[in-house]
């Protein structure tokens, strides 16, 4: 785990600073510089919208008495993209926008799940109930 957040802090800022070179190069400073705040907007726009319709479903299941545990997930993957893409970079505003696409987020939704369902086979999960 230490690993992975430590290449994290490491690769992704590497990618961007390399990605805002190739990028100013290619159309100068300024572009690159309003990219970036255009790509940072669009995300906000896209996340409020994205965001609304998962909680709109999520208002839905809870008042047919569903408990929305897929759509919650859902809703997790929009915040991340939304961060991602509040976050300057062109690595991390692709990565973002791939979350507030439905059919990318559904699979990254299923792959979630699928990770919660091993981690609690494992036995890496412990649920406590109170009534």
């Amino acid at each position: 785990m230490l690993r992975g957040l430590l290449a994290v802090f490491i690769i992704v800022p590497a990618i961007e600073i390399f990605l805002f070179i190739i990028v100013g190069r290619y159309i100068g400073l300024p572009l690159t510089f309003l990219l970036i705040i255009g790509t940072g907007l669009l995300g906000a726009w896209l996340m409020k919208r994205e965001g609304g319709a998962v909680l709109a479903h999520i208002k839905a299941e809870l008042a047919m008495g569903k408990l929305p545990g897929q759509t919650v997930v859902e809703g997790l993957c929009i915040l991340i993209g939304g961060m991602l893409l509040l976050t300057p970079g062109f690595f991390t505003d692709l990565c973002g926008f791939l979350l507030l696409i439905p059919p990318v987020r559904r699979k990254a939704k299923d792959f979630i799940l699928n990770w919660l369902r091993k981690q609690m086979a494992k036995g890496r999960f412990t649920f406590h109930y109170r009534r």
